[in-house]
């Protein structure tokens, strides 16, 4: 196998985005796609383009934010889609090159917080849609976006927060190992299996996990501490009905690229006996109308000040 080949192999960014965000069911896709295009939408909002402009598309994914950026300004745009996933950069390349507008993209293998492909001050708008969310160091990521930002330039980012996730699957435990042994519901200490196997559950685990150990608050403190002015976030705490209807969709799709499709979980760690109770007591759960899902999403924008030699005034809190 060469390289190119072992490039275009699925990695788990690859079949999260591809595969196991919308499990695989085309009608899921569509309703996935609907509502990821809006954030974009809103990014892009907040990114403030025009005509000329430089875009730095950072954990591009599939391309959407890209993509419709270049819808909107035209052929004047120059957009750079970088991703640590060689599949993803092939898949969006060729989508570009569907789309007509492969002259306009230029594509990076990078990490987030590793930007050394692109010069000091070479860009207008660096735009993000969930990629700090998986980065270790976030704030190293902010000074990268930073560095390469023009004076003057925007940057607009929309990104999901799973603290919450992470707090109730730390709440099961705790009510679990607190209790007398055999006091527990059962479906309790299967809903805390499942959880923790998409979630850190422990205090420790919270710290350590990059999705988990940062709030909305934490993105504004990251983003000024690296040198951005005119912050502005917004957190967006959505309660909908549930768009997962299907308990086959529900069975194979997964909430985020690190954590295993429920299906897989039951496979590997619960008895035969185990699924089929699960299955009797949760999936009525499912597969109701009523059921709803709670979306956490931050929108933050800024601007590197004009003077690169300026700092932004810390907060003070009185």
């Amino acid at each position: 196998m060469n390289s190119e080949q072992s490039d275009r192999r699925t990695d788990v960014w690859s079949d999260w985005l591809l595969h196991r965000r919308h499990a695989d069911d085309p009608e899921y896709d569509r309703v996935v796609r609907a509502i990821i295009e809006r954030y974009a939408d809103r990014v892009l909002d907040g990114a403030q383009l025009a005509p000329g402009c430089t875009l730095a598309d950072i954990g591009a994914g599939e391309g959407i934010v890209a993509f419709r950026a270049i819808d909107r300004i035209g052929p004047s745009l120059r957009v750079l889609l970088t991703d640590i996933s060689p599949p993803l950069l092939h898949h969006a390349e060729a989508l570009s090159v569907e789309r007509g507008v492969r002259p306009q993209c230029t594509f990076l293998q990078c990490a987030a917080d590793d930007l050394k492909q692109l010069g000091d001050a070479s860009v207008d708008v660096v735009t993000t849609r969930a990629v700090l969310a998986y980065v270790a160091d976030k704030g190293a990521a902010l000074r990268e976006f930073h560095r390469i930002l023009r004076p003057g330039g925007r940057l607009s980012i929309a990104e999901p927060v799973f603290q919450d996730d992470a707090f109730a699957a730390r709440a099961l435990k705790t009510l679990i190992d607190t209790r007398p042994a055999g006091s527990v519901n059962r479906f309790l200490l299967l809903l805390h299996r499942w959880k923790a196997a998409q979630y850190p559950d422990t205090e420790e685990g919270i710290q350590q996990s990059p999705i988990a150990n940062y709030s909305e608050r934490d993105l504004v403190r990251f983003a000024q501490a690296a040198g951005f002015g005119g912050i502005h976030m917004e957190l967006h705490i959505d309660i909908a009905p549930s768009i997962v209807t299907s308990w086959d969709v529900f069975l194979r799709s997964s909430p985020h690229p690190l954590a295993p499709a429920l299906s897989v979980i039951l496979a590997e760690q619960f008895s035969a006996e185990e699924r089929h109770f699960f299955e009797q007591v949760f999936r009525p759960v499912v597969e109701d109308p009523k059921s709803v899902t709670a979306d956490r999403i931050v929108y933050l924008t800024a601007r590197k000040p004009l003077d690169p030699s300026s700092q932004p005034p810390q907060i003070v809190n009185p």
